[in-house]
C-alpha cells in the first residue's frame, strides 16, 4: 500500500492595503456617519493638482512685500492688524480617524518610572511587538536595547513606522533640537464621544493668525475628526475649512486692480484712497452716537485693504506648491511626492498658514486608521505616511527658525493577538486584530530653534516622569489612575493645552483661562508639565 504523504500549505501573508484603500471589517458595521468613513478610510483628502498658467512661470512667488507707508503702517496697530499672527508657537494637531496604534510599536510607554521602565513580554504583544522585538532586550554587545531609538528625545520603538517617516523628512542636524512626551490615556474606539481635538483651547490661550484664527482638513466644528470639548467652543473662531492648496490661495482676492497695475502701484492707489476716504470722514459728522466707531470700522478698512493688497497682491505668496522650502529640488516633498498624494497636499497647505502666522493653529485629518485587517502591513504603510507628514511640518519649522508643538491623537487604539505578519512591510510584527480602547495613548513633539526642549526635572528618574505623563500597567493597558487625563479625554485636552501655556512660560495663567478646569492643585499641574519655557510669552 502506498505510503501517505501530509501536506501542510502556508498561508500567503496579507499584503498591505494601499494607504488609501478603503477598510472594510466584519465586526464593524457598514460606515453610515461622516466619522466613521473617515476611520475605515471611504473619505480622504482631496486628490486635484492645481496648475497655473505659463505666465506664472514669470512671477516672483517669494518677492518681499513692500512696508506700507508710515501714516498708515502707524495705523495697523490700532486697527489690530496683525502681521504675524499672536506671536505664539504655532500648533499643528495630527487627528489620525480610526484608532491607530501609538503606544508600544510607535512610541514607547512604559510603567510609572517612565518609557523606559519595561512592560512585560505580554504587554508589548498586545502592543504588536513579538518577544524578539521587544526594548527590553539588551544588546550583548553594548548592553543597551536595539529597540530604542531616543534621536527625537521621545524615545520610539527603532522600527517604528511613524518614526521612519519622520526621519525621513526631517534632517540628521534638526533632530537634535526636537524632543517630546507621551500621555497614556484611554480613549473609546470609533465613536464621536472623543474629543481630543484642543484647537479651541490653544486659541484661548492666545493662538492667532493674521489672516485666520484657526483652520483644519475638514469642514467641522473642530477642524478635525475628532470633536472639540464643548465648553472650549466658540462658534466665532471656527476653523476654516484647508485641506489643499488652492484653499490657500484661494483666501485672499484683491480684485482686479492688482492685474492691471504692479503690486507697488496698486498698493499705492490703496493708500490714496484710504487718505481721500480720512480726510473726508474729518469733514463729516454723521449725527450718529457711534460716530467715531463708525469713522473707525471706514478707516481702518482702507487699512486693511491696502495691507492685504501689500502683502498679498501676489496670491503666489501664500501658495506651498510655489514655497521652494516645501516643493522643489532642495523642497521637503519632491515635485512627484507632492502632485501624487493628497495627504502631502494636505499637510503642506495647513503647515503653509500656521508655521507663518498666517492662522494660528491647525487641524490635519487623515483617514482610514482603523486599520485592524488581520495583516500588520496596512497599519505599518499607513503609519509611515502619517510619520512623513509628522517630519515634513518639523522640518518645515526647522527651516524657518520657528519653533512648533505638534500633537499626535486618534480615537481609540487597536491591539494584536500574537499572530505575526512576515511580509515585506508587515516586517515580522504583530498583525492588528481588533479595536482595544486600553491600549491608547497620545504624544506631541516640540521642535525649539534655540536647542532640544529641556524636560522639567531635577533628576533623571523625575525627567523620565516628565517625559511619560502617567503610565500603564505591566500588561500593556492604560493605568486609568495614573493621572487625570488616562481616563478623561476632556482633561487630556486640558493637559495638551497646559503644556502649550508652559512652553510659553505661562502655565500659571491656565486657571484662569480654563476656570473649571478639572487637574487639579498647581502640583498635580506641575507633575502633568513636561519642558521649560522655550519661549517668554511670544516668540
Amino acid at each position: 500500500m502506498a505510503k501517505l504523504t501530509s501536506h501542510f500549505f502556508k498561508k500567503r501573508p496579507k499584503q498591505a492595503a494601499s494607504p488609501d484603500a478603503p477598510l472594510y471589517h466584519l465586526d464593524h458595521s457598514k460606515p453610515m456617519t461622516r466619522r466613521e468613513f473617515i476611520a475605515q478610510g471611504f473619505c480622504t483628502g482631496a486628490a486635484t493638482v492645481m496648475g497655473g498658467s505659463v505666465l506664472s512661470l514669470f512671477a516672483p512667488p517669494h518677492k518681499a512685500h513692500a512696508t506700507l507707508s508710515p501714516d498708515l503702517e502707524a495705523l495697523k496697530a490700532s486697527c489690530g492688524i496683525a502681521s504675524q499672527g499672536a506671536g505664539k508657537i504655532p500648533f499643528i494637531t495630527f487627528d489620525l480617524a480610526g484608532g491607530a496604534n501609538i503606544a508600544g510599536s510607535n512610541v514607547l510607554v512604559g510603567g510609572r518610572g517612565g518609557q523606559l521602565d519595561f512592560l512585560s513580554t505580554a504587554g508589548y504583544s498586545r502592543q504588536g511587538l513579538p518577544g524578539d522585538m521587544v526594548p527590553s532586550i539588551a544588546n550583548p554587545d553594548t548592553g543597551l536595547s536595539d529597540f530604542v531609538n531616543s534621536e527625537l528625545g521621545l524615545a520610539f520603538h527603532s522600527d517604528s513606522a511613524f518614526l521612519h517617516g519622520i526621519l525621513d523628512k526631517v534632517s540628521v542636524t534638526n533632530r537634535a533640537n526636537i524632543n517630546g512626551a507621551v500621555i497614556p490615556a484611554r480613549s473609546e474606539n470609533d465613536t464621536g464621544n472623543n474629543p481630543h481635538n484642543p484647537m479651541y483651547g490653544i486659541n484661548r490661550a492666545g493662538a492667532d493668525g493674521s489672516l485666520l484664527t484657526l483652520i483644519g482638513s475638514r469642514n467641522s466644528d473642530s477642524g478635525g475628526n475628532s470633536m472639540a470639548p464643548a465648553a472650549m467652543i466658540d462658534a466665532a473662531v471656527r476653523p476654516t475649512k484647508i485641506d489643499r492648496p488652492s484653499d490657500v490661495t484661494g483666501l485672499v482676492d484683491t480684485g482686479d486692480l492688482v492685474g492691471l497695475l504692479s503690486q507697488e502701484d496698486s498698493v499705492a492707489v490703496m493708500e490714496s484712497i484710504q487718505r481721500i476716504s480720512d480726510m473726508k470722514l474729518n469733514k463729516v459728522n454723521t449725527q450718529i452716537t457711534a460716530d467715531d466707531v463708525i469713522k473707525d470700522m471706514v478707516r481702518c478698512g482702507y487699512v486693511k485693504s491696502a495691507d492685504i493688497t501689500d502683502r498679498f497682491g501676489d496670491p503666489t505668496t501664500l501658495s506651498p506648491e510655489l514655497d521652494p522650502v516645501i516643493v522643489g529640488e532642495s523642497g521637503i516633498f519632491s515635485q512627484d511626492e507632492f502632485n501624487g498624494d493628497s495627504e502631502f497636499r494636505k499637510t503642506a497647505s495647513v503647515m503653509k498658514l500656521v508655521m507663518n502666522g498666517f492662522a494660528g493653529a491647525g487641524t490635519i485629518t487623515m483617514g482610514g486608521y482603523d486599520y485592524h485587517d488581520g495583516s500588520r502591513a496596512t497599519g505599518e504603510v499607513r503609519d509611515r505616511r502619517a510619520g512623513r507628514c509628522m517630519g515634513a511640518c518639523l522640518e518645515y519649522a526647522a527651516r524657518l527658525g520657528t519653533p512648533l508643538m505638534m500633537y499626535v491623537c486618534s480615537d481609540g487604539s487597536v491591539f494584536s493577538n500574537g499572530m505575526i505578519d512576515d511580509s515585506e512591510n508587515g516586517r515580522g510584527k504583530g498583525v492588528w486584530t481588533g479595536d482595544n480602547s486600553s491600549t491608547s495613548a497620545s504624544f506631541f513633539l516640540v521642535y525649539n530653534p534655540n536647542g532640544a526642549p529641556q524636560l522639567l526635572g531635577a533628576n533623571a528618574d523625575t525627567k523620565a516622569q516628565h517625559q511619560q505623563l502617567g503610565y500603564m500597567r505591566n500588561d500593556g493597558s492604560v493605568e486609568t489612575a495614573s493621572t487625570p487625563a488616562a481616563n478623561n479625554v476632556n482633561l487630556l485636552v486640558e493637559t495638551v493645552i497646559l503644556n502649550y501655556l508652559a512652553l510659553h512660560g505661562e502655565q500659571g495663567q491656565f486657571a484662569q483661562l480654563f476656570p473649571g478646569h478639572g487637574l487639579g492643585s498647581s502640583a498635580l499641574m506641575d507633575s502633568l508639565t513636561a519642558f521649560e519655557p522655550i519661549v517668554s510669552g511670544t516668540i
